[in-house]
């Protein structure tokens, strides 16, 4: 059964599979609880919800014997490095400009589910980012890979840009064996992180992640971050993309994840143009969709200001009335950092006069009334 689940997952498009054992997840309940209790999970609650299901596959299931952990690539054509030069063209994860990989990974793993069921008496369950499942544990136990220092699961076939997804099965498999960590004394990945994310080596704290602020995070972004975010506006490839393992990655070739060029460095004046129904028409079917389109003009608004475009300033301008707050908030900011404070108080006076949200006057006191330096 082991050869007929891996050739049809092969045909379905994973370019990886392997297996496990339920109990030989190196998933320490003491390892999550701490790093829940640092508070270093931000806000993002649903990891606390049934942390004890993350820490245990039986505990979410008790009939599990085996773990089909399945893996799908989404290398990039070109290095995201690159892209960050272009300060008038916003960055988006090379995982999110194609289509939202839930969708597509999610329908693999229930067809192969199904596929298994059909062959006995097999149940199953699939998992795929949306459950209490720690996925990139799980990977390395099977031996798809090992947890990179920056927590990323890596593999010496593909590098780091793969997309998880798992199976739990009543069948019993045969597991592979776990890989060895492979990072040594390398540092690229903690080194290269705009905002020190890496308090150490495997150990994220998402409040400082780009991507969790970009993406996770609902309410402003704070001051001493914003200018580190460049212009990423959803996401941050960076660990990813300056890992030397990458070397024997190759660009995906899946037809149905296939990246989006009009993704591919998106003008940020037309980003900053974008009102609800365009930034969902835009949008459909991607990642980018489900932060929402007040969100990502927020992210947009913060590479506006990076941008050291005056040009730009138009772009900004045009958010000081709009309807989300966040919105408002992050158009002041970038219009004094492409302006400066002289040339914003005629727009104060047309915009800021009548502003009551207390998060949006905060940011007019920082552009107007700079605390003096000490």
């Amino acid at each position: 059964m082991r050869r007929l689940v891996e050739a049809r997952a092969r045909h379905l498009g994973f370019c990886d599979v392997q297996v496990t054992r339920p109990e030989a997840v190196p998933v320490l309940p003491g390892r999550l609880a701490a790093w829940l209790g640092e508070g270093a999970h931000g806000t993002m609650d649903w990891m606390q919800d049934r942390a004890d299901q993350r820490a245990s596959p039986k505990t979410l299931w008790p009939g599990v014997r085996s773990i089909i952990v399945l893996a799908t690539n989404y290398g990039p054509e070109t290095d995201p490095l690159d892209l960050l030069a272009r300060k008038d063209r916003g960055a988006i994860a090379a995982y999110a400009q194609r289509r939202d990989y839930h969708d597509v990974v999610k329908g693999r793993l229930k067809e192969l589910g199904g596929y298994l069921s059909a062959k006995g008496d097999v149940r199953v369950k699939v998992f795929c980012d949306t459950a209490p499942v720690m996925e990139k544990p799980l990977a390395a136990a099977a031996g798809l890979g090992w947890q990179g220092k920056h927590t990323v699961l890596l593999s010496r076939r593909h590098g780091n840009w793969l997309l998880l997804g798992a199976i739990y099965t009543s069948a019993e498999l045969e597991p592979d064996a776990p890989e060895p960590d492979r990072c040594g004394s390398c540092r690229a990945c903690l080194d290269v992180c705009p905002t020190n994310a890496f308090p150490a080596p495997y150990r994220l704290d998402a409040r400082r992640c780009i991507s969790y602020l970009t993406i996770e995070h609902a309410g402003p972004i704070a001051p001493e971050f914003r200018k580190a975010i460049g212009n990423r506006v959803f996401g941050c490839d960076d660990c990813l993309a300056i890992c030397p393992w990458n070397k024997f990655a190759h660009a995906a070739r899946d037809a149905r994840m296939a990246a989006d060029p009009a993704f591919d460095a998106p003008p940020l004046a037309e980003l900053a143009g974008l009102d609800d129904a365009a930034f969902r028409t835009r949008f459909a079917g991607t990642p980018v969709k489900r932060t929402g389109r007040d969100r990502f003009l927020r992210n947009v608004l913060i590479a506006v200001g990076n941008s050291g475009d005056p040009a730009l300033a138009a772009s900004a301008e045009r958010n000081l009335g709009d309807a989300s707050a966040i919105v408002r908030g992050m158009a002041v900011w970038a219009c004094g950092a492409l302006l400066g404070p002289a040339a914003c108080r005629p727009l104060y006076e047309r915009h800021g006069l009548g502003e009551t949200d207390p998060d949006v006057l905060a940011e007019w006191r920082a552009l107007l009334d700079p605390p003096e330096e000490t």
